[in-house]
């Protein structure tokens, strides 16, 4: 007797038609519907959290369009590999080069000799690349590669996706229509899914699979709870753990408590969590939470990032570790954060305004003539290389966004303010 399929296998949608969520994608006139009812589509990189659709939407993309498609996975695949797909399609002739497609999983993980070897292929349209991948690409897709490919960013699934997706496996698999399987309460099961239908649907199976010889089974959040708890103990890189302890290594940072950090960057390299994502949230944690505290912290991180690419596994993580424990022992101070969301939140509500004459460009005898730059005081023509003038447009000059914090730093640097612009800013 063969063991059947995983449930969330058994459940991939065979058309487009069948294909849940992403919507602001695939609905009539939305921009990659409109290249598949063309006919021609891009090459496209397909971005998105784990278990949103993007292998199951590349397969339905290259059966609508009756294309070949030939699929490889960055984890486990090669330059050699790469290389013979294409020298097969072009060995193929006219007729296979057509539109056949590559569908590469986790492309983020390819390297950049590997992400190389797809340029010349994708550029002569020789294959049209379908690459998949939970980071963004500006960060792991090389820029040429890149530029040769549209980017389609898919969501996280909602409530509503999420629980059709549930009322299809019951009524439609074979399996489960044996059995009449009542939905009485499903916050547990969203909640630990985290929005990934691909977990959702083998956490129902397995909680479906432990009442056996039941052919009446109501689901409630207690008993998905009691089924689930061992597998919410597990660290899962492609899920919600992923983002839970990513959360609480910040946190731990933040907090200065640099026990706490390096635990959970133990928990992340254990999980065989990608060192350079850990590398970028470090960089942002510098800026965000310590910031003009202490200004050689984003230094740090920048350089642990490099190296990390330089050096490689295992011994990354000592580099990882050293720029954790920096981190979480810096002075912390959120100023810039809370200054640029402060100026933002400020251009929502009063819109484009003008930029004051003294301050504009004049690169023309027109624009002098009508008082662009007129007024403006160099600074570095004063002492101490300051002259006091206005700065922000006339509707709101007496705004102040930046607020230093009580760091050593940020005093020093209120103070030089202070001594600079006296009353204009009131900290």
């Amino acid at each position: 007797m063969s063991i059947p399929a995983p449930l969330a296998e058994r459940m991939r949608p065979k058309t487009l038609d069948s294909y849940i969520g992403q919507q602001h994608l695939l609905k009539e006139g939305a921009s990659l519907r409109r290249a598949l009812d063309s006919g021609l589509i891009p090459s496209m990189i397909l971005w998105g959290p784990p278990g949103v659709g993007k292998t199951t939407l590349a397969h339905l993309i290259a059966a609508h369009l009756k294309r070949q498609v030939h699929t490889l996975s960055a984890i486990s695949s090669g330059v050699k590999d790469v290389r013979e797909i294409i020298q097969k399609v072009e060995q193929g002739g006219m007729f296979q080069q057509k539109g056949t497609l590559l569908f590469i999983d986790e492309i983020h993980r390819f390297s950049k000799a590997q992400q190389d070897s797809l340029l010349g292929a994708v550029e002569k349209g020789t294959i049209t690349l379908i690459g998949a991948t939970t980071e963004n690409p500006s960060f792991e897709v090389i820029s040429a590669l890149l530029s040769r490919c549209q980017v389609y960013t898919l969501q996280n699934h909602t409530k509503e996706d999420l629980l059709e997706l549930l009322e299809r496996a019951i009524k439609e698999d074979t399996i489960l229509q044996k059995k009449k399987i009542n939905l009485l309460e499903t916050n547990a099961l969203l909640a630990i899914s985290g929005g990934d239908a691909r977990k959702l649907l083998n956490i129902f199976e397995i909680i479906i699979g432990t009442f056996q010889g039941q052919q009446e089974i109501d689901i409630t959040d207690e008993i998905v709870m009691t089924n689930a708890q061992q597998s919410l103990a597990m660290y899962d890189k492609d899920g919600e753990q992923h983002y839970d302890i990513i959360s609480a290594f910040i946190k731990s940072i933040r907090g200065s408590d640099p026990n706490a950090a390096v635990y959970w960057l133990a928990r992340m390299v254990e999980g065989g969590e990608d060192p350079k994502f850990i590398a970028r949230r470090l960089i942002i944690s510098a800026a965000e939470d310590i910031g003009l505290a202490n200004p050689n912290a984003l230094l740090m991180a920048n350089n642990c990032f490099r190296a990390v690419d330089v050096v490689g596994w295992p011994e990354s993580r000592i580099i990882l570790a050293q720029c954790t424990i920096y981190l979480a022992t810096s002075p912390k101070g959120n100023a810039s954060y809370m200054a640029i969301n402060k100026a933002q939140e400020e251009v929502k509500r009063s819109g484009n305004l003008g930029v004051p004459l003294p301050l504009r460009n004049a690169p023309t005898k027109l624009m002098k003539d009508l008082g662009y730059g007129k007024g403006y005081k160099y600074s570095h023509g004063y002492p101490g290389n300051f002259a006091e003038q206005e700065f922000l447009p006339e509707e709101i000059k007496n705004m102040n966004f930046f607020e230093p914090g009580s760091s050593p730093k940020e005093i020093e640097i209120q103070e030089y303010i202070r001594k600079l612009w006296g009353e204009k800013y009131k900290f």
